[in-house]
């Protein structure tokens, strides 16, 4: 399984390819749809994100210091965003993404090019998961 960063690096790779902010908005949405769904039963108020205008639901397990998890979001391009916190963080150990710096949104420039109420919603995303690691280190004490 590859680490975050060597995930990171792939995703900067792919979205370089692209030529334009409007392809790389087409992508980031394909990876949206490309994502498996959440099962409905699990989007419930303990696991929908706080702070985002958009719906965003994680639900996160925690497997021997593992995370894993399931997610989804109302919206075309946060279900997007979603995917690429699910293909970064997802099936990585608690530790990691804990201490992980996700650098890919600043080196894709993801921040220059989202309103700022998506940024909000990015930051109480990523805050979300490193709780939820926090949880996993917990119980595995």
């Amino acid at each position: 399984m590859p680490g975050i960063q060597e995930i990171q690096k792939d995703l900067s790779d792919d979205f370089s390819l692209l030529v334009n902010w409007e392809e790389k908005y087409e992508y980031l949405i394909e990876m949206g749809m490309d994502m498996p769904a959440m099962k409905p039963q699990n989007k419930v108020d303990k696991n929908l994100v706080k702070g985002c205008q958009s719906s965003v639901w994680f639900d996160v397990q925690c497997c021997d210091g593992i995370m894993v998890f399931e997610a989804d979001s109302d919206s075309l391009v946060v279900k997007g965003m979603v995917a690429m916190l699910h293909k970064l963080l997802n099936n990585q150990p608690a530790k990691d993404v804990l201490e992980t710096e996700l650098s890919v949104f600043e080196e894709l420039g993801l921040w220059r090019h989202i309103s700022s109420q998506r940024s909000n919603g990015l930051t109480a995303m990523v805050a979300h998961l490193k709780a939820a690691a926090v949880d996993c280190l917990a119980k595995e004490d």
